[in-house]
């Protein structure tokens, strides 16, 4: 329902389902509350009795609310949340009931862990999981036609200890690049922070369609996306849609979204109209990696329900429509620490300029060193239709720095006087770096990883994906960087000669990776194939990527992930992958055979009927048009359904190969999809040349031009 902001404020709605650090520190003890901090600066563990106080005034905020159930809400390896509700009953022996909840129930949850996803590290018969809190990201209430839910982000690992969920090596590589900068900035004199966080701010794209039109279409059902559908005669080519102004009807989502996602604290900042007809984007305000990833699932969910509500289907496939633009979910990630140092914000002294530099050189080397790996935790079946094309970042990884800092780096690499481009000498300071202002970069939309000022924008991540897994990656891989710097600092007698040391060193080596230029020109392939850059065209080549030697070295190094943990994840992609890609290739067999090839055969029928019903008035009369169009549906149909056999045929060879996971996923991508192709090339075919009235789906205008 929506609210009239004229005479309810936003502030009075903000948080009010959030059991938020500013609800905990007004209901709980003082004692508590400091205990509680402790836990989450991770000074301290949480104690039993810390727990139960807590628990119970939890309790008691959601019960005044209106909450009878409480859930632990996790992220297992589906990509998506699952939940399983308790009340908050308890049995008193009289008849009656007390409300209760523990601080064991808060601290731990037992679902099930071998109905989910867990790449062989559970039999059936071992059910045993647990979920566990993270104190790190508020619990809050969660609302749905019955009512609400107290709500409690947790991570997932079974009954050994395995991570079976998305949160748990999220936290673990949190904590990994925490102490490595740690040490880094006690090195550099900084007394005052005690903690460093990654940072994440994800933009999330979707397309929105009247909901009619996505119930008449069994492949956006089953797949989120269309497997057949000629492009309009008008697409995205005029520029008209984007950051355009909004319509009335999706206005009005909009606002229902924010105010449901202001109600459980979530910063919803921006909003506008992206590029495809239909298609938008919203984004947040930066928070902490772990609260983000769980704020982004939240959101996800949340624009699906409330599409729902206003007669609209929210659509958060990669590439839902051929021939415009698809979804991505820029990453936008830094590194602060508790105290509001942002560590790559350029700065306006020297030494903040060396500590800019230093982090941002591990950056670039991370990223150089685990390119492949980064590639891969952007790797799904929808991504394969998005990335490489006009509309997103090619499969190669290259990071823009701009052309200012780059050649201030140059300089740096060099040994050379550090001059501002132009000629201008930069001011030197006691650590002999320069001054930067601190947007020296303009903005790179075809760069997967993009330095635009105080962040890195990671712009390869999937509109459907967790956040989680490129973060898991992103701040392992920096985290061993920084862990080779402070090093090389303890050691040093001259700390900031030692830092121009790391600079020029770290940048001469891994340069290579650093590209300013047009990431879709062909030519760049060529260029980052010189460089010894890897590119990875398909989920099926970058999904090994993961348990390679090289990556279970860097995770097992940061207790991050072990072999045993990567091993089933790269089972469990590949398996998710094929999954994927079979429901397509089903839906566009049972489409093409039970849908288009009766509506089209009932045209020709038509179509025949009518050119002998002309014949039999006019016998003399020019039906060739007429005849042409007969024997262009009937070629067609013929070809269609010669393909769609064809297609059977692949889908059930690929069937087979389910006890090798790697061979049928590249049976999949290197048979059953070119056949899908195939098959699609007769179908639209088809569409072009009959009667729209008859045809058995919405098109592409009704859904991208009607709302």
């Amino acid at each position: 329902m929506s609210i009239n902001y004229s005479e309810t404020s936003l502030q009075s709605i903000y948080g009010e389902y959030s059991f938020s650090e500013t609800t905990m520190k007004e209901r709980l003890p003082k004692s508590v509350f400091k205990e509680f901090k402790n836990v989450q600066n991770g000074e301290s563990k949480l104690s039993r009795d810390v727990a139960d106080v807590i628990a119970s005034v939890m309790k008691d905020w959601a019960i005044e609310k209106g909450a009878t159930h409480f859930t632990h809400w996790f992220q297992p390896l589906t990509g998506l949340t699952a939940e399983k509700h308790d009340a908050f009953i308890d049995p008193a022996g009289d008849g009656t009931v007390m409300m209760e909840f523990s601080g064991k129930e808060l601290i731990q949850g037992e679902p099930d862990a071998s109905s989910f996803p867990n790449g062989g590290l559970r039999e059936t018969f071992e059910a045993r999981g647990y979920t566990a809190w993270d104190t790190g990201s508020p619990a809050f209430l969660k609302q749905d036609n019955t009512g609400l839910t107290l709500t409690i982000p947790t991570a997932f690992v079974s009954y050994t200890g395995e991570a079976l969920d998305k949160k748990t090596p999220l936290l673990r590589s949190m904590d990994a690049i925490n102490i490595q900068a740690m040490r880094i900035l006690k090195k550099m004199g900084n007394t005052s922070s005690k903690k460093v966080v990654a940072s994440v701010g994800p933009e999330q794209e979707y397309f929105l369609i009247d909901k009619e039109y996505f119930l008449k279409r069994p492949d956006l059902k089953l797949t989120g996306r269309t497997v057949f559908g000629t492009m309009s005669a008008k697409g995205q080519e005029l520029d008209d849609h984007y950051f355009g102004a909004i319509k009335d009807r999706v206005a009005d989502f909009m606002r229902d979204l924010n105010t449901e996602l202001w109600k459980l604290g979530i910063s919803a900042k921006t909003q506008h109209n992206e590029v495809a007809p239909n298609q938008f984007e919203l984004a947040p305000i930066f928070t902490t990696a772990n609260v983000s990833t769980d704020w982004n699932q939240i959101t996800m969910e949340m624009m699906k329900k409330i599409a729902d509500r206003h007669d609209l289907a929210c659509l958060l496939h990669e590439k839902p429509f051929a021939g415009v633009n698809g979804s991505g979910k820029h990453n936008n990630w830094s590194i602060a620490t508790d105290d509001g140092i942002n560590l790559l914000n350029p700065g306006a002294t020297p030494h903040e300029n060396a500590q800019f530099l230093l982090f941002c050189v591990a950056t670039i080397k991370a990223v150089d060193k685990y390119a492949g790996l980064l590639r891969s935790s952007a790797a799904s079946a929808g991504n394969d239709h998005r990335l490489g094309a006009n509309e997103a970042p090619p499969a190669v990884i290259s990071i823009f720095m701009g052309h200012q800092l780059s050649d201030i780096l140059k300089q740096l690499a060099a040994g050379e006087t550090v001059k501002a481009l132009g000629g201008k000498k930069m001011e030197i300071g006691a650590t002999t770096l320069p001054i930067f202002p601190m947007d020296m970069t303009d903005r790179n939309r075809t760069s997967p990883f993009a330095f635009t000022g105080n962040k890195f924008e990671f712009r390869m991540v999937g509109s459907t994906q967790s956040v989680a897994g490129p973060n898991v990656v992103i701040n392992t891989a920096v985290a061993e960087v920084l862990d080779e710097f402070a090093t090389q600092l303890e050691k040093a007698s001259d700390v900031n000669a030692e830092i121009q040391k790391i600079v020029k060193d770290s940048y001469n080596a891994h340069s290579r990776i650093v590209f300013n230029g047009n990431g879709y020109a062909p030519e760049w392939l060529d260029e980052a194939a010189k460089r010894g850059l890897p590119n990875l065209k398909s989920t099926v080549e970058a999904i090994p990527v993961q348990n390679s030697p090289e990556a279970v070295a860097l995770f097992e190094k940061y207790n991050v992930l072990s072999k045993a943990e990567l091993d089933s994840r790269v089972d469990i992609y590949l398996e998710g992958y094929s999954k994927q890609v079979n429901i397509e290739a089903g839906i566009s067999f049972e489409m093409a055979g039970r849908m288009i090839f009766p509506a089209v055969s009932d045209y020709a029928t038509a179509v025949a009927k009518g050119i002998a019903s002309i014949k039999s008035v006019l016998p003399t009369a020019d039906t060739s048009a007429q005849e042409s169009l007969l024997a262009q549906l009937n070629s067609l149909m013929e070809s269609m359904l010669k393909r769609n056999e064809i297609l059977k045929i692949e889908i059930d060879a690929a069937l087979e190969l389910d006890k090798d996971l790697m061979a049928q996923a590249k049976a999949y991508r290197e048979r059953v999809i070119p056949a899908m192709d195939s098959l699609r090339e007769a179908a639209d075919s088809l569409e072009k040349i009959t009667d729209k009235d008859r045809w058995p789906y919405p098109s592409y205008e009704d859904m991208l031009f009607n709302l």
